[in-house]
């Protein structure tokens, strides 16, 4: 089944202090080498460059050519893809927008993701962060647990 990874499993997978390092960097790697399709979308890239090399999240943080090398291997993968906007974007954005109860603020970055998913068929996301699950066709996946 296709599924969506977000930005704090690629966080975790790269944070080698992070509690949960071990079981997200091997699920990471599992992806990887699956022939089955699995994907993320610009946002979260461009996510997870800011949070791993942010000195103010990290004691250490990457530098950027770290972590676009980070992002290239998950990129080179065979079975990974991204999901962009297609012309029906703002038709579906209308639809999962106007049923999202309390979507406002970062909420509205999670509804991006979201809309990408519903747009392109895929129902299931591999996160920790719970505000997912305010969108009912979502499933949501939580590795560490």
């Amino acid at each position: 089944m296709m599924f969506v990874v977000d930005t704090n499993i690629f966080v975790y997978a790269a944070d080698e202090d992070s509690p949960f390092h071990v079981i997200c960097r091997d699920k990471v790697e599992e992806w990887r080498k699956q022939t089955s399709p699995w994907y993320a979308t610009w946002g979260i890239i461009y996510e997870f460059l800011r949070v791993i090399t942010h000195p103010r999240i990290f004691r250490q943080p990457w530098t950027t050519a770290k972590a676009w090398a980070f992002v290239e291997a998950i990129l080179a993968s065979p079975s990974f893809g991204l999901l962009v906007h297609t012309e029906k974007h703002a038709e579906v954005a209308t639809e999962v927008i106007s049923k999202s109860v309390f979507l406002r603020g970062n909420l509205l970055f999670d509804a991006q993701t979201a809309v990408l998913m519903r747009e392109h068929g895929i129902g299931r996301i591999y996160t920790r962060d719970t505000d997912f699950h305010r969108f009912s066709f979502i499933e949501t996946i939580d590795p560490v647990v």
